[in-house]
C-alpha cells in the first residue's frame, strides 16, 4: 500500500519520531510506523495535527529526523505553527506529511496542498506511484536537513491507498540518525519581528536556489517525443503522470514534463521542456499549480505558447482525474481518435446506497433519543465531523450544520444568540472533544451561552479505523495510561450539570435530555456507549408476528440497516442485526424481543 511504502521508506531514512492525527487517506502511515518500529522510533497519536506538528517541531529543533501525518483539511489545523516554523526551520530533517483527497471521497474539501506550500513558501514533493513514493520521502528528509526547512510530502489518495509490489531497501542500509540535541539559542528559536523579517528574505533567496537546484532533481524529468515534428507537449505531476503515461503507451506520443516538486517549480527544466512547442496540455490535480506557473514562465521569457489545461476549460477544474478522463483530454489535445475506453456506452447506475450508521451504533440511539426528547419544540441540531455525521440521513435527520471539527459547539452558541427562544445542541464524538472542541465549551461557559453538549462517547476514534485517544487509556506506543475524563474535563472549566447515561437505554436516555434540556446556562450529556463494531454482537432481535401489527414504525423512526422490509413486512436481517435492542424500545406492540430465541424466517 503506498501509504505502508512512505512509513517504511522514512523508517529507511533514519525516522526518529512522528506524530500525527488520523485523516483518510492518511492514516495507515502512522499505523504501518508503529507496527514496524524496531524500538527506536517514537510514536504518537496526537490529540490534532496542532499538537502533532508542534510536538514533531520540537524534537527536529534537537536534530531529530521527524515526519507528522495528517490530511490536506487537517493543515488548516496545523496551519499556524506552519507558517511559523517556515520562518524558524528546523536543525533535523522535518517532513510534513498531508494527503489530499482528489473528488473528495472523505472530505470536507478539495483543497490542494500544493497551493498550501506556495503559500507557506515550503518545498513539496508530490510522488507519482508507490514506488517512488517509497524513495521520494527519503529524498525529501535529505533536502529538509541540507535547507533546515519543514518540507511538505503531497500524496494523494490514489497513491496513498493504490498497492504495488516494490523494491525497498535491505535493514542494513537503512540511515540510523542520532539526534545532537537541543543546543540553546533565543536568537534563532524565539520568533520576533526583527527574526521574521531577516528569515523572510532568506527564505526568498533560498527558494530562488531551490528552483534552480530542482531543476536538476531527478524526479522533475522530460520524456522526449515520440514523434520528433510533434511541437505539442503534456505536463504532469503525481498520479496523473501516471495516467498520462498509460494513455501515451504505444503512442507516437509528445514530449512530456513531469513534475515531482511542484514548489518551488524547476524554472530551468520546464524551460528546457517548452523548447520548440507550440502549445502544452497540463494534466493536474487540483489547481491548475502547472499551468500557471508555464504560463508565467512563457510570459517572464517571451515564449509564443500556449498553455492549456484547468484555466481554459481543456481539463475539468474539480474532482480527480481517471484513466479514461486523462485518455480523453489527450486524445482532444493531439486530435486523436477519442480512446474505445471514453466511447463506451455508459453502465447503468448502481444502486443507490447512502452511507449510514452501523447497525447497533449506539449513536443511532443517541439521536433518538434526543429527537424524541425535543419533538415539538423549536430546537437546532448542530454536528460535527465523525461517525455521527451520518445522522444528517433520514430518518433520523438530526444534523443541521457540520462545518468542520469542533465547529458545532460554537455554531450552536451563535445561533443561540440570534435565537434565544431555540433550544440549541451541538452533537460531537469522544475523539473530536478532545481534538477540537474543549476551547468551544470554555468558550461557552465564559461568554454564558444557552445549549446543551451533547458527546457520543463511543470510546474509539471510529471512523478513520479506530485509533485510541485520550480518553481510551491507550497510546501508540503500547502504554496504558490513565484516561483523560471527559466529565472531569467539562466540570473543570466550569460546566455544572454533566451527566450519563447510556443511549440503548431508550427511557432514561429520553428523560434524561428533558432534565437537563430545560436548565438553563452550559450543560452537557455524554451518551457513552462502544462502537459496535468493536464489541461482540448479541443474538439477533426476533419480530412476533402474531403481535407485529406492520405500522414499520421501526424501519420509519431507525433507519437500521438491520432492518429491511422482506414480503411487505418488517424483518430483520440476522446477518445485520447486533442485537442492541433499540428497535424493540421503539416497538409500540412489543412484537421485537432482543432476548435470543428463534430467529426470524428468512
Amino acid at each position: 500500500m503506498g501509504n505502508a511504502a512512505i512509513a517504511r521508506g522514512a523508517i529507511a531514512a533514519g525516522l526518529n519520531l512522528v506524530s500525527g492525527y488520523p485523516g483518510t487517506p492518511s492514516t495507515e502511515v502512522l499505523e504501518t510506523a508503529a507496527k514496524n518500529n524496531s524500538g527506536s522510533l517514537y510514536v504518537e497519536w496526537s490529540v490534532n495535527e496542532k499538537a502533532a506538528l508542534e510536538l514533531a517541531a520540537g524534537a527536529a529543533y534537537c536534530g531529530a529526523r521527524t515526519m507528522v501525518t495528517m490530511k490536506q483539511v487537517g493543515l488548516n489545523v496545523a496551519s499556524d505553527p506552519l507558517m511559523s516554523l517556515a520562518y524558524i526551520g528546523v536543525k533535523g530533517g522535518m517532513v510534513i506529511l498531508v494527503a489530499d483527497d482528489p473528488g473528495p471521497i472523505s472530505s470536507q474539501t478539495e483543497q490542494d496542498t500544493r497551493t498550501f506550500a506556495a503559500y507557506s513558501k515550503l518545498p513539496c514533493f508530490d510522488p507519482s506511484s508507490v514506488q517512488e513514493a517509497y524513495e521520494m520521502i527519503g529524498e525529501a528528509f535529505e533536502l529538509s536537513e541540507k535547507y533546515h526547512t519543514p518540507v511538505i510530502f503531497r500524496p494523494t489518495t490514489r497513491v496513498c491507498h493504490g498497492y504495488a509490489s516494490i523494491d525497498v531497501k535491505d535493514e542494513s542500509e537503512y540511515k540510523v540518525n542520532k539526534p545532537e540535541g537541543f543546543v540553546r539559542d533565543p536568537s534563532k528559536w524565539v520568533i520576533f519581528p526583527r527574526l521574521s523579517y531577516n528569515a523572510h528574505i532568506h527564505i526568498e533567496d533560498r527558494n530562488v536556489k531551490l528552483s534552480e537546484e530542482l531543476s536538476g532533481y531527478h524526479r522533475n524529468y522530460i520524456v522526449p517525443a515520440a514523434d520528433k515534428q510533434c511541437r505539442k507537449g503534456i505536463a504532469a505531476h503525481g498520479i496523473s503522470a501516471t495516467y498520462v503515461s498509460e494513455a501515451l503507451r504505444g503512442k507516437a506520443s509528445p514530449a512530456v514534463l513531469r513534475i515531482g516538486t511542484p514548489f518551488p517549480f524547476p524554472e530551468q527544466a520546464a524551460l528546457k521542456f517548452l523548447e520548440g512547442l507550440d502549445e502544452v496540455l497540463c494534466i493536474e490535480e487540483l489547481d491548475p499549480v502547472i499551468e500557471r506557473e508555464l504560463t508565467y514562465i512563457c510570459g517572464k521569457h517571451h515564449l509564443n505558447v500556449k498553455i492549456r489545461g484547468k484555466l481554459t476549460h481543456d481539463v475539468k477544474n474539480a474532482g480527480e482525474n481517471t484513466c479514461a478522463s486523462v485518455a480523453a483530454n489527450i486524445a482532444a489535445f493531439m486530435g486523436w481518435e477519442t480512446p474505445a475506453a471514453a466511447q463506451t456506452e455508459t453502465p447503468p447506475p448502481l444502486p443507490v446506497r447512502p452511507p449510514v450508521l452501523c447497525a447497533g451504533c449506539p449513536h443511532r440511539a443517541s439521536f433518538y433519543a434526543v429527537k424524541t426528547a425535543m419533538k415539538g419544540k423549536k430546537s437546532v441540531f448542530c454536528g460535527d465531523i465523525g461517525c455521527y455525521t451520518l445522522g444528517n440521513a433520514m430518518p433520523l435527520d438530526m444534523v443541521d450544520t457540520c462545518l468542520c471539527m469542533g465547529a458545532g459547539v460554537n455554531i450552536t452558541q451563535g445561533i443561540g444568540k440570534i435565537e434565544p427562544d431555540t433550544s440549541c445542541f451541538a452533537f460531537v464524538g469522544d475523539s473530536t472533544f478532545f481534538a477540537s472542541a474543549i476551547t468551544g465549551a470554555v468558550n461557552a461557559v465564559y461568554n454564558q451561552a444557552n445549549m446543551t453538549l451533547v458527546i457520543l462517547d463511543n470510546s474509539t476514534t471510529a471512523m478513520t479505523g479506530h485509533q485510541p485517544h485520550p480518553g481510551t487509556g491507550r497510546t501508540m506506543m503500547g502504554q496504558v495510561v490513565d484516561k483523560v475524563s471527559i466529565e472531569a474535563v467539562l466540570k473543570g472549566v466550569g460546566v455544572k450539570t454533566v451527566e450519563t447515561v447510556d443511549p440503548l437505554d431508550l427511557d432514561a436516555a429520553v428523560d434524561c435530555v428533558k432534565r437537563v434540556a430545560a436548565q438553563d446556562g452550559v450543560k452537557a450529556i455524554i451518551f457513552r456507549s462502544p462502537c459496535a463494531v468493536l464489541i461482540k454482537p448479541e443474538k439477533p432481535a426476533v419480530i412476533d408476528p402474531d403481535k407485529c401489527t406492520n405500522c414499520k414504525k421501526c424501519i420509519r423512526s431507525l433507519g437500521c440497516p438491520g432492518l429491511v422490509i422482506r414480503d411487505g413486512k418488517a424483518a430483520v436481517e440476522n446477518s445485520l442485526c447486533t442485537g442492541c435492542g433499540l428497535c424493540s424500545q421503539v416497538c409500540p406492540f412489543g412484537a421485537i424481543s432482543t432476548k435470543g430465541g428463534a430467529a426470524n424466517a428468512d
